[in-house]
């Protein structure tokens, strides 16, 4: 149907139709720009939170990394991400496939819409125009006529009367004649006019104003369909993206199902494996013994000052209160400095005290740790900070971190190896033809990198000598099985009262004393070598039975042992031990069944048998 034929009258209504279409089409251009918007801010927010929760660059990055379910979450970030640009793909084809199309349609449907009214009140203003024209013609035909009709009813008038004279009757009829003339006039202009008006108000409803209302109704259309294109490619912008958010979500669900809980949990054990091996059984400490033999003080003294001065061999008395903390081991590649090894010119006999006293200390003391390595080793991990070698990790994760560092050194050195290898290439172009470049230009660059492998391959050596270091200290199984020299005697062993390290909750490698004791390891003096309480019993019990052997040691460093009570020693030399660090700093080892006495503890690296304490290692 046709605007034109079936609308003819309605061009009021048409016209606010058509400015409600435009009206509409606006609001649908409206609501898919917030649409857009919405998507905009939405992608913004996904990537605002995967950035969020994506790993920090730092050392524990490297630790997550080794964990699958730290490496599926970190692919479902990555994942979300290009998730989010999808969504943003959505705002772009949205403001360029239908909000920039429609603000363009839009003002040309506007242009449109306006010239077809303008042409329409053009010739509603005529047809108008041509009606009141018509209207004033009838009116002065039916004025003249009207006129005529008098001029002729006055003629007849004078005509009858017999009074007026022939003159005035000749006037009145003349005078009706003109009305009667100026009647026809005005009778032919109206007749001539009607014909033309009806002639264009046919025009008017029949040609004119249906081909502008068919005009609307094709713009009408239009818009229609344009809208129905919009909607239809809205829909469309969402299918597109479909795919790529289904291989997003793809990926993350694949991300889900590469989630291994045994080798994670196998995982833990590499990261935290120290490489020691687990403390030996307690033996029985059999203070019993000690106690029937210290009778009285009186009696001891006495016995001491009737038995003849003999010749000592520098078994000190058990139960000394060694009032000192050990001092910190020195590294392994310098000698100790003189705040961390004992005082050798003093002497280590002390002050007497009752024996009572002595044996309630002991029996009161806690147990003492034998080094202040893995204090050290905690106060770097917690204050961020640690050792080129990282000897302030456990045996094996160190090993891990020096083979791992030998490996990022050698690829370094090998990318540099493979730029060298270019550069000399462009070189030798350069000389066969010189018009390509100036082989010159290329010796300063090459004279970096070779000194920049240099510097690698000076680190890659020093980091090879500290992983074999490592390697070496290791303790292994035949460490353990280490065969002893002497058997062990149960009634005379030595109590191990070093606390065994254990694993700290932060990953540090400490002991089991408090903060405040560890810190004060650091800051006490220097200890002196553990003597008796008296000499009487030293010469009491010289006759005593031989101390077994608990282990054995390596001499790190030479130290002279001029004092009473102390053993010289030479770099490098083998010595067994017979009592180990109870805290005060010393290690009491023999060189054969005659001579024995106290060594720094630092100066030495001890290995116990397994029997004593399992095989542990102070450096």
């Amino acid at each position: 149907m046709s605007w034109g034929s079936e609308l003819w009258d309605q061009f009021d209504n048409l016209e606010k139709h058509t400015q409600w279409g435009i009206e509409y089409l606006e609001k649908y251009t409206k609501f898919v720009k917030e649409r857009s918007e919405i998507e905009t801010n939405y992608a913004k927010q996904i990537r605002n939170l995967s950035k969020k929760y994506q790993p920090k660059k730092n050392s524990r990055e490297e630790e997550e990394s080794k964990y699958t379910f730290c490496r599926a979450f970190l692919t479902t970030l990555n994942e979300l991400n290009d998730y989010a640009g999808q969504h943003e793909v959505i705002a772009e084809n949205l403001t360029a496939q239908i909000i920039s199309e429609l603000s363009r349609y839009l003002q040309e449907i506007k242009a449109e819409r306006k010239s077809h009214f303008h042409d329409g009140r053009k010739a509603q203003q005529h047809i108008e125009s041509s009606w009141k024209q018509l209207e004033s013609c009838k009116r002065r035909f039916e004025r003249d006529c009207k006129e005529a009709d008098r001029a002729q009813q006055y003629f007849e008038k004078m005509d009858a009367d017999i009074n007026v004279t022939k003159a005035d009757v000749e006037k009145a009829r003349q005078q009706a004649q003109m009305r009667h003339q100026m009647a026809a006039d005005s009778k032919g202009d109206y007749s001539a006019f009607l014909q033309k008006f009806n002639q264009e108000q046919n025009e008017h409803y029949f040609t004119v104003i249906p081909n502008i209302f068919q005009k609307l109704q094709d713009m009408e259309e239009r818009r229609i369909e344009r809208l129905g294109v919009c909607m239809k490619t809205f829909a469309d912008v969402d299918r597109q993206v479909l795919p790529i958010v289904g291989k997003c979500l793809d990926g993350m669900t694949k991300a889900a199902e590469s989630i291994e809980p045994k080798t994670d949990s196998k995982q833990v054990v590499e990261s935290y494996k120290s490489g020691f091996e687990p403390p030996g059984d307690v033996e029985f400490e059999d203070y019993g013994q000690a106690m029937k033999r210290a009778v009285s003080e009186t009696s001891l003294s006495k016995e001491g000052k009737e038995k003849p001065p003999g010749k000592s061999k520098g078994k000190l008395w058990p139960f000394i209160k060694n009032k000192n903390k050990p001092p910190p081991a020195p590294p392994a590649t310098s000698p100790p400095s003189p705040s961390t090894v004992p005082n050798d010119s003093q002497s280590p006999k002390q002050q007497k005290e009752p024996l009572s006293h002595r044996l309630n200390d002991f029996m009161a003391s806690k147990p003492k740790m034998h080094c202040l390595r893995s204090l050290r080793r905690g106060l770097s991990l917690k204050l961020g900070s640690g050792p080129e070698d990282f000897s302030h990790l456990p045996p094996e994760q160190r090993r891990k971190k020096l083979q791992g560092k030998l490996d990022e050194l050698n690829r370094d050195i090998q990318k540099e190896m493979d730029q060298r290898d270019a550069l000399t290439k462009m070189k030798d172009v350069y000389v066969k033809n010189p018009q390509m470049g100036d082989p010159a230009s290329v010796d300063p660059r090459l004279s970096e990198i070779s000194q920049t492998i240099e510097k690698l391959q000076l680190e890659v050596q020093k980091f090879e000598g500290w992983l074999a270091e490592v390697e070496e200290r290791m303790p292994s199984k035949s460490d353990t099985q280490r065969r002893s020299i002497y058997e062990t005697q149960n009634n005379t062993a030595v109590s191990n009262n070093c606390a065994q390290d254990r694993e700290s909750p932060d990953g540090s490698y400490t002991e089991e004393q408090n903060s405040e004791t560890q810190v004060k390891a650091n800051i006490n003096p220097a200890p002196n070598p553990p003597t008796s309480t008296t000499p009487e019993f030293d010469d009491e019990f010289d006759d005593e039975e031989t101390l077994p052997t608990i282990g054995t040691c390596k001499a790190l460093y030479p130290f002279e042992g001029h004092n009473e009570g102390t053993i010289a020693v030479a770099e490098g030399e083998l010595l067994y031990v017979i009592e180990e660090d109870k805290g005060d700093g010393w290690t009491r080892v023999r060189r054969n069944e005659d001579e024995e006495g106290y060594v720094p503890t630092s100066y030495v690296e001890v290995f116990l048998e397994t029997n004593a304490k399992g095989a542990m290692t102070y450096i």
